[in-house]
């Protein structure tokens, strides 16, 4: 058996069941895995994967395989692995798994390094934290490496800024800025999967409440339409007046984020930076007030700041901590701060990974094809290979679209045609 640190191999069969059920919507997926198999673009390639551990994590692992990779996987955030499919991995399909899901941070870090100890050529990566730690900890392993993907915003935000102060030591391929992925996964992705963890937690009526959403990138976008469509009076918090704009053309109120603590329900974060929802915002909050953050790391909130204001903590549903402040306030912190959508349910529907992981496996097989072209720097997905996996989403899908005419061709390509 792979070497392995998950929480229970009796967990196996009910992952397998699930992989296989999540895998019924990967259509995507499934027709590069059927190429991989019989071209094994990634003979001889290690990858060290630091990713959510779910059931659709499972599907792009068994694509990867097929290519001929030898993997290794461990979690992206210390909440999101699913118990049963990291067991499943290891059992049914021979890899190596370092994820329990709950794990303190010691154990997290020290799960990442278990990775890297398989000296990869390629790095995937969820939030930057595996390329962190090669590059601060693991520097004798660089030298192995010859490219790697990134698939949040996060992590590309940090790797762009390794890349200008010249510490990145190897190209990384931005999955994340892929229309094929930010679009759909940040959108509709975390959009729904965001909503099912918080009404998991808490099994609170959405409709009627003022839910405050913070941040308007894409992830933003679709929290702030599915709380809508729930019938939630959304307001927008933001710094960028482009996107502050936007929202309002979108319908939704706009305030700063200390005049939406006193009259939000639920708050929700989706920016990637710190602190977002601050020590000042928590005394103005209502009493029953709900917090949580779908960004990939739990700093959006400032928790240590809402520990030393509260007289009491308990935790009183899964996933749902109570904070008293010392005024009497009660505060709903949800799952840590850590990624709701993760943390208290299962993360994005199979039907939208499907293309998010399309992008990864491609990628991957891209810097295997590229690595010795490229600089040590952050390189957006090429767009043939964005354009391909929307062609086999469509085509799964059953969907036909129209091609341009030599005529219609011409005319885009001239300049001496006028009106």
């Amino acid at each position: 058996m792979a070497k392995h640190d998950v929480k229970d191999m009796g967990l196996a069969g009910k992952g397998k069941l699930r992989i296989e059920w999540a895998a019924h919507e990967m259509p995507v997926l499934k027709t590069i895995t059927e190429r991989f198999k019989k071209q094994k673009p990634l003979k001889g390639v290690k990858i060290a994967a630091c990713l959510h551990v779910t059931t659709e994590t499972a599907s792009l692992m068994e694509t990867l395989k097929a290519g001929g990779a030898e993997l290794t996987l461990c979690a992206s955030n210390p909440l999101s692995t699913q118990d049963d499919v990291a067991a499943s991995l290891v059992k049914n399909s021979g890899m190596s798994v370092f994820a329990i899901k709950g794990e303190d941070t010691k154990t997290y870090y020290r799960h990442i390094k278990d990775a890297l100890s398989i000296k990869p050529h390629i790095t995937m990566d969820d939030g930057a934290d595996l390329v962190s730690i090669l590059h601060k900890e693991e520097k004798a392993l660089l030298k192995h490496v010859i490219g790697g993907t990134e698939e949040t915003t996060t992590g590309v935000i940090r790797l762009k800024a390794m890349a200008a102060d010249g510490a990145l030591q190897y190209p990384i391929v931005a999955v994340n800025d892929a229309y094929t992925k930010h679009l759909f996964d940040n959108r509709y992705g975390t959009g729904q999967s965001t909503m099912d963890g918080i009404i998991r937690a808490t099994n609170r009526l959405i409709a009627g409440s003022v839910f405050v959403v913070a941040g308007y990138g894409w992830c933003g976008r679709g929290v702030a339409m599915r709380a809508k469509g729930h019938g939630a009076r959304v307001i927008i918090t933001e710094i960028d007046p482009l996107r502050a704009l936007e929202a309002t053309m979108d319908g939704y109120e706009i305030m700063p984020i200390k005049d939406a603590a006193r009259i939000g329900d639920i708050f929700v974060t989706a920016t990637g930076d710190i602190n977002v929802i601050s020590k000042g915002c928590f005394p103005l909050m209502k009493d029953g007030a709900i917090v949580c953050n779908t960004g990939h790391f739990n700093v959006e909130i400032d928790i240590d700041s809402l520990k030393k204001m509260s007289k009491a903590r308990r935790i009183i549903r899964d996933f749902v901590e109570e904070y008293t402040l010392k005024s009497g306030k009660r505060i709903y912190l949800l799952g840590e701060g850590r990624l709701i959508n993760l943390a208290a349910a299962e993360g994005h529907p199979s039907a939208v990974m499907d293309m998010s992981f399309a992008n990864q496996a491609l990628c991957a097989e891209f810097m295997v094809k590229n690595a010795k072209k490229l600089k040590n720097t952050v390189y957006s997905v090429p767009e043939k290979i964005d354009k391909d996996i929307s062609r086999l989403k469509l085509k799964a899908m059953g969907i036909k679209i129209d091609t341009l005419t030599p005529e219609q061709r011409k005319y885009l390509q001239s300049w001496e045609m006028g009106t």
